[in-house]
């Protein structure tokens, strides 16, 4: 009788292990599959920004570009306004 309760005792040991090694299994399991969509959604979204912020850096460049080039074009138009007062004024 005894070594009938004692077997019992183990084998309702050992199931209730092996049950509880499962449960951690799937919950390591469902951590890693969180962490791994974290890490993905984390990474699409960087990828998002850095392409809105080159987006932005460009459009920003060519308007810097544009003011420069008409600022230019009136400086040489300021100059030439100048060189022309400087040669009447000598005739």
């Amino acid at each position: 009788m005894k070594k009938l309760l004692l077997s019992a005792v183990l084998v309702s040991a050992i199931a209730f292990t092996s049950c509880r090694d499962e449960k951690k299994a799937e919950e390591v399991e469902d951590t890693i599959e969180n962490a791994a969509e974290a890490t993905s959604d984390a990474v699409e979204n960087a990828a998002e920004d850095t392409e809105e912020a080159a987006k932005d850096g460009f459009e920003a460049t060519g308007k810097a570009i544009d003011e420069a080039v008409e600022e230019t074009k009136e400086a040489g138009e300021s100059v030439k306004d100048a060189v022309k007062e400087a040669t009447d004024d000598d005739n």
